[in-house]
């Protein structure tokens, strides 16, 4: 495969991976394991689950949702400019799609003109109480390892789900950490939060450039360990890398990490399930492992399947479950303009679809 194919079908696996996984969660994210296996047997979800409607889209939830608006904020952000201010619009458009039934008549950009998107699937409260107050007034991010100033002493998952795309969009470690962590800060104001998202794109920053994840992980605990405030999410990544050589992976396994709601759990939880399918090329027990447990099903699906799609790209991914993916061809649509936005600096066919955001800071 060529360079250009292979990081095409890389994007394009992390934004499809990352939507399975949350479909594959979403219908058991609240109950445990006890109660997965009572209704679906000792393997406990082995496929997408029946719809009402057979001939319906399996869905996704506001994982995926915020993680496309991230894609959007970052493709209509001038080069240059603080991403935090642009991304700030670009979630209180996915607000907007929480409150309404349907796009409106004057919706502002391609993106937020898709029905799909209107749904309400749960979404995090941090999330929505944080952009409560974002959209109120912007309140920038504050020095890193102090809690900012929206939701300080939240560390909830909702940084991590959406924050693919920082690591998508070739901008190196250090850019993508910072700018990760800076629009976290914008619903989440808990270190451990931030950190963890940050930790995240440089994770999937590094996978995309084709680097093996174990170098890829241990690399980025060697980043957070000087840190003030990183002990959680080092701990964490640790765990994820000492229990994987414990033997097969099983969901009692994957359970001493942690359930997924806080971050840097989820992140260990998704690192945790990506290195069984880097060491086995197993993406279909990978993506299962996931979300068959006592936790944030369908978060940690999502984050795992960026991960998972990143490393082996699209091509590897079980085309049936690519196939019925509710929002697919958008998905689609947004990793092929990252890649051609970031890494091929190419905008001559994205101006229509994303404009490019130059409102005044908040």
């Amino acid at each position: 495969m060529e360079d250009y194919e292979r990081l095409f079908d890389r994007v394009r696996g992390a934004m499809l991976g990352g939507a399975i996984g949350d479909a594959l969660g979403w219908p058991i994210e609240f109950l445990s394991l006890e109660q997965i296996r009572g209704r679906y047997g000792a393997a406990g979800v082995t496929g997408y689950l029946p719809m009402s409607n057979p001939d319906a889209p399996q869905q996704i939830t506001d994982d995926t949702q915020m993680t496309l608006f991230t894609a959007e904020g970052l493709l209509r952000c001038p080069d240059g400019a603080d991403p935090a201010p642009v991304l700030r619009r670009a979630y209180l458009r996915w607000r907007d799609t929480q409150q309404q039934n349907k796009p409106a008549a004057d919706v502002d950009g391609w993106l937020g003109g898709h029905q799909f998107l209107y749904a309400t699937r749960a979404p995090g409260n941090a999330c929505l109480t944080g952009l409560r107050r974002q959209a109120e007034e912007f309140v920038p991010p504050l020095e890193f390892g102090e809690p900012g100033p929206v939701n300080p002493n939240s560390k909830g998952c909702g940084t991590v789900m959406r924050s693919a795309p920082f690591g998508l969009a070739g901008f190196g470690a250090d850019r993508a950490f910072y700018a990760a962590m800076r629009c976290a800060q914008l619903t989440h104001g808990h270190p451990t939060g931030y950190l963890a998202a940050g930790a995240f794109a440089v994770i999937m920053d590094a996978v995309i450039a084709g680097v093996d994840l174990p170098i890829a992980v241990r690399d980025t605990i060697v980043r957070l360990a000087p840190m003030p405030s990183s002990a959680e999410t080092v701990t964490a990544l640790s765990a994820a890398l000492a229990i994987a050589h414990l033997g097969s992976p099983t969901p009692e396994r994957l359970e001493q990490i942690g359930a997924g709601w806080c971050a840097e759990d989820c992140l260990a939880i998704a690192v945790y399930c990506a290195l069984h399918t880097y060491h086995t090329g197993d993406i279909r027990s990978g993506l299962l492992l996931a979300v068959n447990h006592s936790g944030d099903s369908d978060s940690t699906g999502a984050v795992a399947g960026n991960l998972i799609g990143a490393i082996h790209g699209l091509s590897a991914l079980p085309m049936h479950w690519v196939e019925v993916i509710e929002g697919r061809d958008e998905l689609f649509r947004v990793a092929d303009d990252l890649v051609l936005n970031f890494h091929y600096k190419d905008r001559t066919t994205l101006a229509d679809r994303y404009p490019l955001d130059t409102g005044l800071v908040g």
